[in-house]
């Protein structure tokens, strides 16, 4: 299960259905080494667990953060990937730090660890936007442009394509190595066994970090996330 949505370079979709970017390689290395078919269920971001809970597909592979919370509810694989969170503004914006926020619009998906981690801020307002969309991460960004919020948070390599575009910059990256993993259904012990067997594979054989030279180069690989 995933999103529809562009936030290269970890994932997209093109006009024919494939899928590309750093999860969805991940993924298919992943299905091959277990003898699987890859089969990408869309869904929007707030349905992900009901999705999930409903049997309508095996697995959540889209941005999911590992969590406390999260783990009382799903179970978890090993990681694949491990992300701090940025905050985007605009060119022409002074904010460099969580203390130039003050009384400034800040956006988050709600639910996520973004927003968690703005809600530390103290002075900020926090503006809430809902995975119910059918692009929240592009809903985000136009408000962005248009001034209705003044920063959006979400994880470092989302912002990938958009550090190309004059409109934005990076304000400042907050170091909090958020591990990811593949989301299931808490009795799925033997599916999670499969998939920790081949992530485990994939990192001996060199499979992951190459993927990661491909498309996150410009971010240090976490050796750290990778060592049993």
């Amino acid at each position: 299960m995933c999103a529809d949505l562009n936030a290269m370079p970890l994932f997209n979709t093109d006009d024919t259905g494939q899928r590309f970017g750093y999860e969805p390689e991940i993924a298919k290395v992943i299905a091959q080494q277990l003898g699987l078919k890859l089969k990408w269920l869309y869904t929007r971001w707030s349905d992900f667990e009901s999705v999930l809970l409903n049997k309508k597909a095996d697995a959540i592979w889209c941005g999911c953060a590992i969590t406390a919370a999260r783990q009382n509810r799903l179970l978890f694989s090993r990681p694949y990937a491990a992300f701090d969170e940025s905050v985007l503004v605009r060119c022409d914006s002074n904010i460099l730090s969580p203390l130039d926020l003050d009384r400034l619009n800040v956006a988050a998906i709600e639910g996520s660890t973004n927003m968690a981690l703005a809600k530390a801020w103290l002075g900020c307002q926090l503006v809430s936007f809902s995975g119910q969309s059918d692009d929240v991460f592009a809903d985000m960004i136009k408000a962005l442009a248009s001034g209705e919020v003044d920063a959006v948070v979400d994880d470092e390599p989302a912002f990938g394509n958009l550090l190309n575009d004059p409109r934005f910059k990076l304000a400042f990256t907050v170091n909090t190595a958020n591990l990811w993993g593949a989301a299931m259904q808490p009795h799925q012990v033997e599916l999670k066994q499969a998939l920790d067997s081949a992530l485990n594979n994939a990192i001996k054989l060199g499979l992951v970090s190459h993927i990661w030279q491909q498309h996150l180069a410009d971010i240090t690989y976490p050796e750290y996330c990778f060592t049993d």
